[in-house]
């Protein structure tokens, strides 16, 4: 009997103890915060005389990141047209940096000195901008920023590649590379010594294949059975391609077979 007793108070005990627990459960589940007054997102109110429940923000807000103070370092433009400056002065460190962002971004399409022949163009890909052209020689530098920033036809925009900074940068190599392939001895200054490439790239150790000249845009070069290179025009060029030296003839290599004509 007194075992049974035990186990009836323990009963009570944990029917009081569920009892308080859920009194405390219910008393957590009224509704005050869901029935108190508030706004809703895109929703009219009376409360305020523009009939908006939404505030608009604080005049001057700008978003983190996003103080573009300086618009033309931007975007380029001024008053909505392409500017024709560099927002700071260039330097040879700049002009390095230039070569190297335009090395990485821009000769796929371009190639390394802009004639718009790179080497995915030459698999197919839609005809990039010849930088020597008389309309980008003229262009002004705001142009080339737009473009890289905003993308221009089959070209996307670079603009999450491409910091500002390093934008301006190549738009300054690439004025430094339309110089280099149009200067005129008025451009040299007084006591400077002129020399050609393939010179030069024998005086580094470089072999003399490593500054050729380049074929112009409406040619392609392929190599010939012997090694070396015959410039061919594209279709409706007008060019007519270079004839390569004849092949000299190999000796008969013993027990080879002699291949038909």
């Amino acid at each position: 009997m007194q075992e049974a007793g035990n186990s009836v108070q323990k009963l009570n005990k944990f029917a009081a103890f569920g009892a308080m627990a859920a009194t405390l459960v219910l008393a957590g589940c009224r509704q005050d915060m869901h029935d108190q007054p508030k706004f809703f997102p895109q929703r009219g109110t009376t409360l305020y005389a523009d009939g908006r429940s939404v505030r608009p923000q604080v005049a001057n807000t700008v978003a983190r990141n996003q103080l573009h103070q300086d618009s033309y370092y931007y975007t380029g433009l001024v008053d909505g047209k392409e500017g024709d400056g560099l927002p700071f002065p260039v330097t040879e460190q700049v002009l390095e940096r230039g070569q190297e962002r335009y090395n990485v971004y821009c000769t796929p399409c371009h190639s390394r000195v802009g004639n718009g022949e790179g080497m995915i163009v030459q698999r197919g890909y839609a005809k990039a901008g010849d930088m020597h052209t008389d309309r980008l020689r003229t262009a002004p530098l705001g142009h080339f920023f737009h473009v890289i920033t905003n993308g221009y036809g089959a070209m996307p925009d670079y603009a999450s590649q491409v910091a500002p900074a390093d934008r301006w940068a190549i738009v300054a190599y690439i004025r430094a590379l339309q110089l280099s392939q149009n200067a005129t001895q008025a451009d040299v200054p007084a006591g400077s010594h002129v020399e050609p490439l393939p010179d030069i790239a024998a005086r580094e150790g470089m072999p003399s294949s490593f500054a050729t000249e380049w074929p112009l845009p409406g040619t392609a070069v392929t190599g010939t059975p012997d090694g070396k290179l015959m410039v061919l025009p594209t279709p409706g060029s007008g060019t007519q391609p270079s004839a390569p030296a004849k092949p000299a003839a190999q000796p008969a290599t013993p027990g080879a077979a002699t291949p038909k004509q």
